[in-house]
């Protein structure tokens, strides 16, 4: 399919740069697949849309501060009393896209011209000090980190590292988004950018879904750069998905097994929700063992138009970038034509757009 069927126009002024003060308080789309209908409604309104039986499924990835700000450094010999010593020589910006081991990270670093192997870089004055170790495609670098201070390396870079916000939120982060670019549910650490749909969820939200009768389970998929890199081509088939690890308990298996078995809806908070469970599924069925597999994997599948959904009922989900693999997949759960027109709607009504924007609920 041509990348350009998933286009769209979006007035710059309706991007979010900040969160509501209140997550609940966001715009809801509500599609309605079967009806073939769009409806206005507010997140607060979520619970009461449930028919109470649903299995709602949350990724609880945690986001890591993990764009880092330094300069790249070299020694310099014979200097003085011929000892060594080290000068900066120019800022480098990084942002970690995936943990290797303990101290040892894939990033994308800019510039990347002079990052070649061996080249270090410093961080908070000489705190924390990082060395390329090896090179991969579209700028990424593995680079090992040392800390040269009292502390660990996770806990240097929890201390130096900024929040990742999108390159569409034109501002610099602030201590605010510290806690606001993650999800009441996020407890497990590793992802560079938020599971966005779950944004709006609040205690109060997640008190009344329970007194209705749903239930609520998790998974985690840490959100990095097969989210994000753009499509390069001019079709959707060209594109290469790049890996994200994921882990599935075996309690929510048996959840959504069960869930399945008793004719109830699965519901997806988040496309990274949508993605990890239909890796899963696939997994599972390659395996011949229940309907998701459990345990840790990586995800590389790219869901377009065509694609058979085995779990997934229902999707909330944020608004996405034209021509993202991000659109795509939701356009292969509820059509393009469908999807483009809910977005057409969207625009004109005003709703705000992307991470920190109002979401729709596919049903």
């Amino acid at each position: 399919m041509k990348l350009s069927d998933f286009d769209y126009v979006l007035p710059a002024g309706q991007i979010a740069q900040r969160p509501l003060e209140d997550r609940a308080a966001s715009r809801m789309l509500l599609v309605d697949r079967a009806a073939a209908s769009d409806e206005d409604r507010k997140f607060r309104d979520f619970p009461s849309l449930l028919r109470g039986d649903e299995l709602i499924v949350v990724n609880n990835a945690r986001v890591i501060p993990a764009r880092l700000l330094g300069r790249r450094v070299k020694r310099l010999e014979n200097v003085g009393d011929s000892d060594e010593r080290l000068a900066g020589t120019g800022e480098i910006e990084v942002l970690l896209s995936r943990q290797m081991d303990t101290n040892a990270w894939e990033a994308l670093v800019r510039p990347g011209r002079k990052m070649h192997v061996g080249q270090r870089v410093q961080f908070g004055g000489g705190d924390l000090e990082a060395e390329v170790v090896g090179r991969g495609e579209h700028g990424q670098r593995t680079l090992r980190f040392t800390a040269l201070v009292n502390g660990t390396v996770t806990e240097q870079l929890e201390r130096l590292g900024h929040v990742p916000l999108p390159p569409y939120i034109e501002r610099a982060d602030e201590s605010a988004d510290r806690e606001r670019y993650q999800t009441i549910f996020a407890r497990r650490s590793g992802a560079i950018a938020a599971p966005t749909a779950g944004l709006h969820f609040t205690a109060e939200i997640l008190e009344r879904i329970r007194a209705r009768g749903a239930e609520i389970c998790e998974l985690t998929l840490h959100v990095g750069l097969g989210t994000f890199q753009p499509i390069r081509g001019e079709t959707l088939e060209d594109h290469i998905m790049h890996g994200e690890a994921y882990e599935i308990s075996p309690e929510t298996c048996k959840r959504i097994a069960r869930a399945r078995r008793e004719g109830r809806r699965v519901v997806a908070i988040g496309t990274t929700t949508v993605r990890a469970l239909e890796d899963a599924a696939l997994r599972a069925r390659a395996g011949g063992d229940g309907i998701v597999a459990s345990g840790k994997a990586e995800a590389h599948l790219f869901i377009t138009p065509g694609f058979r959904f085995q779990v997934v009922d229902a999707l909330l989900t944020n608004f996405h970038l034209p021509r993202s693999t991000l659109l795509a997949l939701v356009c292969a759960f509820a059509g393009r034509e469908r999807i483009l027109a809910a977005y057409r709607h969207a625009v004109a009504a005003g709703y705000r757009f992307y991470s920190y924007g109002d979401c729709m609920l596919i049903k």
